[in-house]
């Protein structure tokens, strides 16, 4: 787990945020994970890491096979909120979940 993913988590537990699972296996044929999913209502968030570094996920086979993941989980109707650790940090993840969240709930 990532220095981005412990905070997410810390943060989640700290305002009682409950209903997710972490590392949740979304597609039935390939073996990607979202770093944090709540199935109902199909939110996921992923904590990038690497990008400051020229990590996975900034060079170009790794961007490459994100794009793919992103794109079928949207197609499977999941709703992905990509975060930096430095949103984690700044409280920017966290209040974007919420306003997913709410955006999401409305629309069920």
């Amino acid at each position: 787990m990532s220095r981005g993913e412990e905070e997410f988590a810390l943060a989640l537990r700290a305002l009682k945020i409950d209903g997710y699972e972490r590392e949740f296996k979304f597609h039935h044929e390939r073996r990607w994970r979202f770093d944090f999913a709540w199935p109902e209502p199909k939110i996921a968030v992923e904590v990038e890491g690497g990008h400051w570094s020229a990590g996975r996920h900034v060079r170009g086979t790794g961007f490459e096979r994100d794009c793919e993941k992103y794109a079928e989980a949207e197609i499977l109707g999941w709703s992905v909120l990509r975060v930096t650790t430095n949103m984690v940090t700044n409280g920017k993840a966290i209040d974007f979940l919420f306003r997913m969240m709410d955006r999401r709930m409305r629309e069920l």
